[in-house]
This record gives C-alpha cells, sequence and structure tokens, in this order.
C-alpha cells in the first residue's frame, strides 16, 4: 500500500506563515500526499499552488471549537469552495452531542453537506470529548446528514486518535464511509495500525517523517 496517499498533509496552527505553508505544499508536491490541509485563508493560495497536481486543498470549518452556528459553517463551507478547496473538514457541535441532541448535530453537519455540492466532508467528532456511546451517535448522525468521512480530532483539544476509536467509529459506519484519524500518527507503524484498524485516511504535521520512517516529534 502507498501510504503516502492516505495522508492529508496538514498545517493548522494559527501562526503558520505563508513560508512555511508554502514548505507545506511543496512537500505534498514531492510525496505526492492525497492532499494538504490548511485553514481557510490559505486556501486560495494553496488551490493556485496546486492546480496542476493531484494534490487536493482541504480546509477546516468551524474549526477548532464546532460551536459556530450552522449558518455560519455553510457560509464558510460555500467561501472555502469558491477559493478553491476540494474537501471540508468540519467540526461538529460537540456541546449538542454532550447534551444528547443529536437531531442538531445532524441538521448542522447536513447544513454543511448541502453547501458543500460535490466535494468531500469529512465530519470531526473530537473523540478525546466523548463516550464511545456519543461517539456512535455522532458517526451516526454524520451517515444520516450525508458526510463522506468521520474524522477523530481537530489535534487541538485534549487527544488525537488511537485504535479503540478508529475500529469503532469503522464498526459504526460500515464499510463505505470514509474513518480519518487525526493526531497521533508519529510514524510508519502507526498509520499501519489506524488503517489495520479501518482507517482510510491519516491526518498529520509529520507526513514527510513517517513516509521516510522516521519518529516524528510532533503531536498532530
Amino acid at each position: 500500500m502507498k501510504f503516502n496517499r492516505l495522508i492529508d498533509h496538514t498545517l493548522l496552527k494559527p501562526e503558520s506563515t505563508q513560508e512555511q505553508v508554502d514548505k507545506l505544499i511543496a512537500e505534498a508536491k514531492e510525496y505526492e500526499f492525497a492532499s494538504v490541509c490548511v485553514n481557510p485563508t490559505w486556501v486560495k493560495h494553496a488551490s493556485e499552488k496546486l492546480s496542476e497536481t493531484p494534490v487536493k486543498v482541504c480546509t477546516v470549518i468551524g474549526f477548532p471549537l464546532g460551536a459556530n452556528t450552522s449558518a455560519t459553517k455553510a457560509f464558510e463551507t460555500k467561501n472555502a469552495i469558491e477559493n478553491g478547496a476540494d474537501e471540508i473538514d468540519m467540526v461538529i457541535n460537540i456541546g449538542a452531542a454532550k447534551d444528547g441532541n443529536f437531531d442538531l448535530v445532524e441538521a448542522d453537519i447536513a447544513a454543511v453537506v448541502k453547501a458543500s455540492g460535490d466535494k468531500l466532508v469529512k465530519v470531526i467528532i473530537e473523540t478525546c470529548l466523548l463516550t464511545d456511546d456519543e461517539k456512535v451517535k455522532a458517526c451516526k448522525a454524520a451517515v444520516s446528514a450525508g458526510a463522506d468521512f468521520v474524522k477523530t480530532s481537530t489535534g487541538f483539544s485534549t487527544g488525537g486518535a488511537n485504535v479503540h476509536d478508529v475500529a469503532l467509529m469503522r464498526e459504526t459506519v460500515g464499510p463505505d464511509i470514509g474513518v480519518k484519524a487525526s493526531g497521533g500518527a508519529r510514524s510508519l507503524e502507526d498509520v499501519k495500525q489506524f488503517v489495520e484498524a479501518g482507517a482510510t485516511r491519516i491526518g498529520t504535521s509529520s507526513g514527510v517523517a513517517i513516509v521516510q520512517g522516521e519518529l516524528a516529534d510532533g503531536n498532530y
């Protein structure tokens, strides 16, 4: 398996500079990663730089808290696509999930799915803040809302992906929905374990080290 094609090469720190973003883009081209995942402010720039390549432009919506209104998330989504985004990684309304209001969670996701048109939508459920029961219900809400993927983590909360959560998400969504493990892959062995558990995409800022067989020192 070509693990490079599973990697969303990620740079989401608020202090990211254009030089760092350009380095990310150059690495994604060189190693033929699935995408670069950048904040919305960098989408147009990344899209222009990657227009003649197979590397997709992924961005984040309602990030990192998920506490924006659905209307705001939908607008963000449309704006990102206008700027050249190919893939949308949105954060659920985590507070609604903790309240057990999964109708709201589903409606929030559906608003982004509708705004995305034919673009790929990945739903970040922020597993580190949910119980297993809440993770299952959040995944089911994502499927019902028409999302293409469920994703473990933003990388900006109390923890990232682990094998248990990836396996639980895969079991919940079945074989036809993608599962993205984000935060926690620091080596090729980590990636292999996530894939064996059911992951079909890996979100990491350590893609280069991973494909070179090194142990990354970052935490995402």
